[in-house]
């Protein structure tokens, strides 16, 4: 009888081991999948915003709603979620990338912003704009332009955006969300999921956002420019 007992545990231990190893295998070939949190567009919550200000200082990559579609993210000094962006859409170097700050201030740090530029910037943000500066220091070398060293730079108009730099307290780093092969960006955050969920940390629910472009202006030697005519009007450069 003894020894049956003992023929039972020896069993029983065997098979717990088994099913421990295959229960860790499965976790390391199972892809993480995406988070989905959804926020309120005009009221966001500001406990899901804290959440997912940690995961984009975990390293994080998420989709996250502007006021011209939604967009990709990660933090400014995060190398690996910038170089997830770039696979994600296929980007080159080449690629002219954009800062979404808070206010004036955080612009004046990582871009040489004159008077003018100021009172323009001033006058157009929030909104749908996006403004190409020479960059400063502070902006890492993989993030401008690999010739003219210049950063876009964005203020949007989005409360959740907004907040999201409020509450992480410096820039993201942000692309929008248009995938290799389509025409436009991805305006339902429930495909988003679904085509990017094992890509991404975490997808913010706004709603459906139809996506339009930005305005790009450029400062050059004889003054600003709009160089891509979009969603924001800017009056006193017509």
């Amino acid at each position: 009888m003894r020894k049956t007992h003992h023929t039972c545990l020896y069993i029983s231990v065997t098979w717990l081991r088994m099913w421990v190893i295959i229960a860790v295998n499965l976790v390391i070939m199972s892809p993480c999948m995406a988070q989905f949190f959804a926020i309120h567009p005009e009221n966001p919550q500001l406990r899901l915003i804290h959440r997912a200000v940690e995961i984009i200082q975990n390293g994080g990559v998420i989709a996250y709603p502007t006021d011209v579609s939604y967009a990709l993210a990660c933090h400014i000094g995060d190398k690996q979620a910038l170089d997830k962006i770039r696979r994600i859409r296929q980007l080159d170097d080449k690629h002219d990338f954009t800062l979404v700050c808070t206010d004036l201030t955080q612009v004046s740090t990582f871009t040489k912003i004159s008077n003018n530029a100021h009172r323009l910037i001033k006058a157009l943000t929030p909104g749908p704009f996006t403004f190409i500066l020479d960059a400063t220091r502070e902006v890492p070398r993989r993030l401008q332009h690999p010739k003219k060293k210049t950063i876009g730079i964005r203020i949007p108009d989005h409360p959740i955006a907004q907040l999201l730099v409020k509450e992480l307290q410096e820039p993201l780093f942000s692309s929008t969300l248009i995938l290799p092969g389509d025409d436009e960006g991805l305006s339902d955050p429930y495909e988003i999921r679904e085509r990017l969920e094992h890509e991404l940390d975490l997808v913010i629910d706004a709603g459906m956002i139809l996506c339009e472009e930005t305005t790009i202006i450029a400062f050059l030697e004889h003054g600003p420019e709009i160089v891509r005519q979009g969603k924001g009007i800017a009056p006193m450069l017509d």
